[in-house]
């Protein structure tokens, strides 16, 4: 099944609602760049690849509403637009990766409908190349596996959080279009399941064989399963190798360590920050605290309980066996590889 989260029409953007899913497959218009922020806030949109490919096309939409001969001005209030959306959410880099590369391609315009022209053609190549980028994370990543393995997951790092294939289940996707088979253990990821509602969902969408689980399960899942590996995406990932990923893949890596099972990091090279030296630079999002007193609306805990809501946790480099990219796959002396894949266009596996 081709699933396809954003889809670029002409004078808006349809994506996904995600928040609708597993039970509604619906599909929203957005038409403001108000609307695409709201999208991000609210968890319509979500993936780090993905949220910075709506927040380019919500620029796109600022800039063909935007009735204005003075390039000037033009230039100095979408600098500001990309200033808006950047506070939608904290802590993914691909967000402000793909508005700084907005603003930079823009910058170069002569007219102001040249710099809308630019606009266009810059996210739309952002979308298309985060398609060919999961692909090859995908390719990487299923070669570091056997035909029949189990792997492990949480939260959703898939087609639906990118442009295509996702990152950290784009190896299944790989697997299946090569005729082979891995099968798949969900975590169900509290407190906004998306392990559940999104994983669970998009792997049997694509004929996965898939195994839900919730996030106390991992340690006894590990334990007793015959896991090959864990896989998990990234928001952020800093010089040293250090990721920021949904709150509980640090538990889970602790588990991995303590199993002798290997985890891997699957990230596009954009979601690598080369400006935050370790995870302890990285800002954590805290979100709703009725994102944990309720589900499905329904209160589950006593009225005014307190509550610690992070968002995302970062797990420690040395408790990764190796971060998957479009440009091979890094492990060893994460500060010293980074560097290296940062300046390379051609595959390399560093060991």
């Amino acid at each position: 099944m081709n699933i396809l989260p954003i889809e670029w029409k002409g004078d808006h953007v349809v994506i996904l609602d995600q928040q609708q899913l597993p039970h509604s497959t619906s599909y929203e218009k957005l038409k403001t760049i108000e609307q695409v922020w709201d999208s991000i806030t609210y968890l319509k949109v979500r993936g780090a690849p993905a949220i910075g490919i709506v927040a380019a096309f919500g620029l796109v939409l600022w800039a063909q509403s935007k009735q204005s001969n003075t390039l000037e001005l033009f230039l100095d209030e979408f600098h500001k637009q990309g200033d808006f959306l950047a506070s939608s959410r904290p802590t993914a880099v691909n967000l402000f990766w793909a508005l700084d590369r907005m603003v930079r391609k823009v910058d170069t315009a002569l007219t102001v409908e040249e710099a809308k022209e630019l606009a266009l053609q810059e996210a739309l190549a952002i979308q298309a190349e985060d398609e060919e980028t999961c692909r090859k994370i995908g390719e990487y990543g299923y070669d570091l596996f056997d035909d029949g393995d189990t792997l492990l997951t949480i939260c959703n790092a898939g087609g639906i959080a990118t442009a295509r294939y996702g990152t950290a289940l784009a190896p299944f996707y790989i697997a299946n279009e090569r005729g082979t088979t891995l099968h798949a253990y969900a975590c169900e990821t509290r407190p906004v399941l998306q392990g559940a509602r999104l994983t669970a969902w998009e792997l049997q969408q694509i004929g996965v064989d898939v195994t839900l689980i919730t996030d106390n399960m991992a340690a006894h899942v590990l334990k007793t399963k015959d896991i090959a590996a864990v896989i998990v995406g990234a928001d952020r990932i800093a010089a040293n190798g250090d990721a920021a990923n949904k709150i509980g893949t640090y538990g889970l890596a602790l588990l991995a360590k303590a199993h002798d099972v290997p985890f891997y990091v699957a990230a596009p090279f954009s979601t690598i920050d080369l400006e935050t030296t370790s995870g302890e630079d990285i800002p954590i999002e805290e979100r709703p605290a009725e994102e944990v007193t309720h589900l499905s609306g329904n209160a589950v805990a006593p009225i005014g309980t307190k509550v610690f809501n992070p968002a995302f946790d970062v797990t420690p480099y040395e408790l990764i066996t190796g971060i998957i990219t479009e440009r091979g796959v890094i492990s060893g002396n994460y500060v010293e590889q980074l560097k290296t894949f940062a300046n390379k266009t051609t595959p390399v596996t560093i060991k």
